[in-house]
Parts: C-alpha cells; sequence; structure tokens
C-alpha cells in the first residue's frame, strides 16, 4: 500500500516538472499560440480536486516553489496562489466522479480567473496600471479558454495515469498472502 502512494508521489512530481517544463520551455517557442495554457494550475487543481486538500496544497507548493524559482519577484508570491488552489479544490473531493467532466471545466475556469485576478492586483494594479478591461480581453480571457480547452485534454490523462497508478497498488497489495 506504501509503494503505491510512494509511486503515485513521484510520478505526479514528474508530471508537475514536465508541464512546468512545457510551459516554459515550449509554449513560448510556438509562434501560433496567442497565450499560453497554464499546465501547473491545471496539474494542481486536479491533484486537489482528486485526492483531497492535503494533497492539494502539496503539490501546489511543490508547483509554486518551481515558479518562484525560475521568475522574479517576492519569494513565495506563486507559491502561495498556488497552495490556495490546491486547498480550495481540495474543498470539492465529495463531489468527485471520475468520469464527471463538467466539475474540473467549471473549476478551471475558475481556478484560471481566479489566478488571473490575483497576478493582475499584485503586478499590475499595485504599479498603477489600471487598465483591467485590456488585461482582461488580451491576457486573461485568451489564456483562461486555452487552459479550459487544455483541461479536457490533460485532466483525462492524468485520471488515466492515477488509475493505471492505483491499479499497480491494488493488485500487488491482493497478491500478497
Amino acid at each position: 500500500m506504501m509503494n503505491a502512494k510512494i509511486k503515485r508521489v513521484l510520478i505526479n512530481i514528474l508530471f508537475i516538472i514536465l508541464a512546468f517544463t512545457i510551459q516554459n520551455c515550449v509554449f513560448p517557442l510556438l509562434p501560433f499560440l496567442a497565450a499560453t495554457p497554464n499546465l501547473l494550475l491545471i496539474l494542481t487543481f486536479s491533484f486537489g480536486f482528486i485526492h483531497g486538500k492535503e494533497a492539494g496544497m502539496f503539490y501546489g507548493v511543490l508547483s509554486g516553489l518551481l515558479l518562484d524559482l525560475f521568475y522574479s519577484g517576492p519569494f513565495g508570491f506563486y507559491t502561495l496562489i498556488y497552495v490556495h488552489i490546491g486547498y480550495v479544490n481540495g474543498i470539492f473531493t465529495r463531489y468527485y466522479y471520475e468520469d464527471y467532466i463538467n466539475l474540473p471545466l467549471l473549476l478551471s475556469i475558475f481556478n484560471g480567473l481566479w489566478y488571473s485576478m490575483y497576478v493582475y492586483v499584485f503586478r499590475f494594479l499595485i504599479r498603477g496600471r489600471l487598465n483591467l478591461p485590456y488585461y482582461f480581453w488580451n491576457i486573461m480571457l485568451p489564456e483562461i479558454i486555452f487552459t479550459a480547452v487544455t483541461t479536457l485534454l490533460i485532466y483525462r490523462l492524468f485520471l488515466s495515469a492515477s488509475r493505471r497508478v492505483g491499479d499497480i497498488g491494488k493488485r500487488r497489495d491482493t497478491t500478497i498472502v
């Protein structure tokens, strides 16, 4: 049982590192993307939604620390928002059904809006940039749409991987006599 949990955590950490790498190294090189989907946001809220508040907060810390280490600004800026996203989405664990995609899609849109407003308030509004309609239409909305569409793909992929890791742990537990 413990080996399955350790494998799940290690696979999820690999997912986070892979998502961070794709989000920051591959997506900026694609010239046809007006905005990039926030893969770390998708994974953080998915971990929280599927595995609960504690897991959501743990993976939120990992995602936030990766962003804090590689971007300038006050240390802990991204960690704070990702921990909150993981925790709040962990509250919805009791409404979790494996094949139910509507709630994760709505959570993706809400989390994208929450994340974008957080960045706007603490990165732009404080510095006197008050043009919220421009920021909303040109930055927030395209990113939220791309993140929601990407959620449909990533969430299914993550759910499939999570099921496989759970099945491996169950098979090993039942074969031990």
